[in-house]
């Protein structure tokens, strides 16, 4: 059995992967990644939008971040990850980055708030 301070320590690395991705993604769509803005007008996103989603991605992962509002910035970056999934495939780009990517966020949720997982996976009666 691991120690406290121990899964304390993997669980900020862990939150600090997810907050690099996060931070990393919307940095490209602030700082003029013309790279990126090109793959994001090719799925039919203007610069505005993009801009946006940049917005977007850094509210939720502060939300992430915050212990007291993690739960509700976690299903934001999975909500988000799910808008990413459907968009690469309507457009018929590669899926597998943000399906691996939500996959992780969730990982790192069920490691973080182990009741969300208890929660979801309950075989008792339904909770009113």
């Amino acid at each position: 059995m691991m120690k406290t301070k121990t899964k304390k320590v993997i669980e900020r690395v862990l939150i600090g992967l997810v907050a690099l991705i996060f931070i990393g993604s919307a940095c490209m769509k602030f700082f003029d990644s013309s790279e990126a803005l090109d793959t994001a007008i090719k799925l039919g996103i203007t610069p505005s939008t993009y801009f946006a989603i940049g917005i977007i991605e850094i509210i939720s992962i502060i939300l992430f971040i915050i212990p007291r509002t993690g739960i509700v910035g976690s299903l934001l970056l999975i909500a988000y990850m799910g808008g990413a999934i459907a968009t690469h495939i309507s457009h018929g780009v590669n899926f597998v980055e943000p399906v691996v990517i939500s996959t992780f966020v969730w990982i790192v949720t069920f490691i973080r708030f182990p009741e969300l997982l208890q929660r979801i996976l309950a075989k008792d009666k339904i909770i009113n």
